[in-house]
């Protein structure tokens, strides 16, 4: 019979972690690693997706080695993630197409700004619920 853990994976701006709890809700181990920021321009935030990937497993790894646990012993797993960066795979190599456009960055501020016209921030919002930010993921894909 296998155990109750949960493990808890927070990819997140600066580092991605791995907890896992036990069936209390008390931690029983913990990995983490920083992965880098990448500032090509001022207001350009980026990552390199493929990085916090290989990040990501070896967190999950790390906290499963730390506990003495293997993936059997876990129950369920949460995932956490970074607001809205965003990042495009190629899907026939499942390899990156650029780096990742972090939720902070602002390259498409002028494109927002094109978008909204003479309404502004809000000329899409009565539709999609959201203003027009160089936040979202919409303006980045572009």
């Amino acid at each position: 019979m296998t155990a109750n853990y949960i493990a808890a994976i927070d990819q997140g701006t600066t580092s991605s972690r791995c907890i896992v709890f036990g069936a209390d809700g008390r931690i029983v181990s913990v990995d983490q690693q920083e992965h880098a920021q990448i500032f090509p321009q001022p207001g350009w935030v980026e990552h390199d997706a493929a990085e916090i990937w290989t990040r990501v497993r070896s967190v999950v790894r790390g906290a499963l080695e730390k506990a003495g646990l293997s993936r059997d012993d876990i129950r369920a797993v949460g995932i956490t993630n970074q607001r809205e960066t965003t990042v495009l795979w190629d899907r026939h190599t499942g390899v990156p197409v650029h780096n990742a456009l972090v939720w902070q960055d602002t390259r498409t501020e002028a494109l927002c700004r094109e978008l909204g016209r003479n309404v502004g921030q809000d000329r899409f919002r009565r539709e999609t619920g959201l203003p027009l930010a160089s936040y979202f993921a919409g303006p980045k894909i572009r």
